[in-house]
């Protein structure tokens, strides 16, 4: 993590509060029933990307298990979530990536980076 992150975000009440290395070239919208209803766009990053400053009332949902969708328990905001890294298709055993979602970033222009599409209702 460099000593000055590019990009800070949160979710509403500030319980939750975190910083990247770099903000997001895309970002990806699926179409999972979890993420269908909850609405996040997520910006992916490695772990060592993301610096949780605060993680107070951290509510977890991992009905999905390996992937592990967290919520504050406050203010109800979805902020990120813990998804397995895929190569060739398959699950990439005990590596993770970071879903922040990016609809929490401060100062950011979302309309500016482009939009993927996964289709999470038939993937998972």
């Amino acid at each position: 993590m460099s000593a000055t992150p590019s990009l800070k975000g949160s979710c509403h009440c500030g319980a939750t509060r975190f910083e990247v290395t770099a903000p997001p070239e895309e970002v990806t919208r699926c179409n999972c029933t979890f993420c269908s209803k909850r609405g996040p766009l997520w910006a992916y990053y490695a772990p060592e990307q993301v610096k949780f400053t605060s993680r107070e009332q951290v509510g977890t949902y991992d009905r999905n298990a390996p992937v592990a969708h967290h919520h504050c328990q406050t203010c109800g905001c979805g902020t990120w979530t813990d998804v397995p890294l895929f190569e060739n298709d398959a699950i990439v055993p005990g590596r993770f990536k970071v879903g922040l979602n990016s609809r929490l970033f401060d100062d950011f222009n979302l309309d500016a980076v482009r939009v993927v599409f996964l289709d999470g209702r038939n993937l998972w």
